[in-house]
């Protein structure tokens, strides 16, 4: 039987198999667009619906209003996974396209916490995990629908379409941003007009159902279920045996985790730094990270195509190797090229808060308000985070807080709370308010930047940086759809390789701008975030490479 479905697999695809993979990777390209706009806009939307948060508190919870999508995947994955496998690919597919379309429509009307308060954020959270859930269910099932249409020997080629999927869909809603604020203006479109992107997307939807129901069951689960094979218990056989336990460990720790961390550094992190940290201007970002998209994209293809021949393992440890070694110098380069007077400024007059350690408390936190930080050491920083100042920590004595901007020195003074606990006092909040002018008057007279000077950004060179940061992602995406497909048998493949995928992508992947800038706002290095997808590649590269087996000649038919 292996060998005649060897055979079988070998066999060109016909038209109507193209047409098929085609609509469905169309159909999730459309997914991904509802998915990522939350991203894109997330600056806005945290004044939208965290406004009774500081700016810096407010930004950090939209960021993990955004992840609340990611921590659900795994879920997802379980749910739809066992759908999946017990009833078919197809109508699986249709419940998840449903879902989250109709959630992303739902933000585009839903009030705003100066509308109805503190539950417009509650209900954006649980639209969130909604479209989450959504989200868990569909790569999988995306991956493991082509991968089982593709002829043998062409799995990295065919199923690199699907990895296309989720940048052409980032591609989609940064397009549609734009053209949105092109046509209203910032201070229209940040006010109501960055609810159309949503609204739309209920077109989107339309054609997405339309799509799926005319698709065709995967001819491997149709054979599978002819023979009376499919599985009574997948998430039992799955997670409960383990034979394929091991697998499912070995696939997330050493080729998904850091996959998902490149994924989102080259993509995401990448923007937000861009827009948060350089404060280039929020249009021009999107049209830069939208032409290294469209320059880098087509590599998804070619990377995939190359997997079918020298291996899938090769290019993805290749891709985590070049990120680790790289990060470091590519970001810096990217300040120097997006915001030249920042990176003079830090250069020539470096920034030091000599403090007591003993007072410092966590920056990091998503419900964290300027009244929360009374000590010299949380007031300094909370004003440096807030004015994306790279800083260096020094121990001074007990009580004491001193910001050295070059040459000048400024103290830092500590502030004493109303009776309620609500506000600083009057005395305090003139203090505050006085030494953040004096920061901000140092800073500028040092030369740091209220914002990017366009006239000064070498876009080119900008778009290169990000293009180079997006090829590593096309190293490790590329071919790794292909490789998790053939790690698992039919039975239990759409449950097996979704869940590892999704707490990779989901977790370490999803979680990487909270985790990254509340590490930045903690440590004060603008640069210190990167350690966490250094750290997650450099695990993920050593698993891969001692434990990880090779599989682009398995033959999928014969693993039922």
């Amino acid at each position: 039987m292996a060998t005649a479905s060897a055979v079988t697999t070998k066999t060109p695809m016909t038209a109507e198999e193209k047409k098929v993979i085609f609509a469905s990777s169309l159909g999730t390209v459309f997914e991904w667009y509802d998915f990522y706009l939350y991203g894109s806009l997330a600056a806005i939307i945290g004044k939208q619906f965290f406004a009774g948060l500081d700016p810096t508190a407010q930004f950090i919870a939209s960021l993990m209003a955004f992840a609340a999508g990611f921590i659900v995947r795994p879920f997802g994955a379980l749910v739809f996974g066992r759908l999946g496998d017990m009833i078919g690919r197809k109508y699986t597919f249709l419940v998840t396209i449903l879902i989250m379309g109709l959630s992303t429509f739902i933000v585009g009307v839903l009030p705003t916490y100066e509308q109805i308060g503190p539950a417009a954020a509650v209900i954006l959270v649980g639209l969130r995990l909604l479209q989450g859930l959504a989200l868990g269910g569909e790569y999988g099932g995306a991956a493991t629908y082509v991968a089982e249409h593709a002829p043998h020997g062409k799995r990295g080629a065919y199923t690199s379409w699907i990895q296309t999927t989720a940048t052409l869909g980032l591609f989609l809603s940064l397009i549609v941003i734009l053209g949105t604020r092109t046509a209203l203006g910032e201070p229209t479109f940040a006010a109501w007009g960055w609810r159309i992107p949503f609204i739309v997307s209920i077109l989107l939807l339309g054609i997405s159902v339309w799509i799926r129901l005319s698709m065709n069951e995967s001819p491997a689960f149709q054979k599978m279920k002819s023979e009376g094979k499919t599985s009574k218990a997948p998430l039992s056989e799955s997670f409960g045996q383990w034979k394929n336990l091991k697998i499912v460990l070995l696939a997330l720790f050493g080729l998904v985790a850091g996959q998902g961390v490149v994924w989102y550094s080259g993509q995401f992190y990448s923007l937000f730094f861009l827009q948060s940290v350089l404060k280039v201007d929020p249009a021009a970002a999107n049209i830069m990270v939208a032409v290294a998209l469209l320059i880098a994209t087509p590599f998804f293809v070619i990377f995939g195509t190359l997997s079918d021949k020298i291996g899938r393992k090769p290019i993805i440890m290749a891709g985590l190797l070049l990120a680790i070694v790289t990060y470091f110098p590519l970001f810096k380069a990217l300040t120097a090229a997006a915001n030249p007077d920042l990176a003079k400024a830090q250069a020539s007059a470096q920034i030091t808060l000599e403090t007591d350690p003993a007072q410092c408390s966590f920056q990091g936190s998503p419900v964290a308000r300027d009244v929360d930080f009374t000590t010299p050491c949380d007031i300094a920083k909370r004003a440096l985070a807030q004015a994306s100042a790279s800083y260096e920590t020094t121990t001074g004595a007990a009580g004491s807080g001193l910001v050295k901007v070059g040459d000048k020195v400024i103290n830092v003074p500590t502030a004493t709370l109303t009776a309620g606990g609500h506000k600083f006092d009057e005395d305090s909040a003139k203090k505050i308010a006085a030494f953040k002018k004096e920061l901000a008057d140092a800073m500028k007279a040092a030369g740091y930047p209220a914002k990017a000077d366009p006239a000064k950004v070498n876009t080119p060179l900008v778009v290169a940086i990000l293009t180079v940061l997006v090829l590593y992602v096309t190293m490790v995406y590329g071919p790794i759809a292909a490789m998790l497909v053939e790690l698992f048998p039919t039975r239990i493949r759409y449950t097996s390789m979704s869940l590892p995928y999704h707490i990779g992508n989901g977790w370490f992947g999803g979680l990487l701008p909270s985790i990254s800038f509340a590490m930045v706002a903690q440590n004060g290095n603008i640069y210190h975030g990167l350690w966490y997808p250094i750290g997650i590649a450099a695990i993920t590269l050593v698993i891969g490479l001692l434990f990880v087996r090779e599989t682009k000649d398995v033959d999928i038919y014969a693993r039922d």
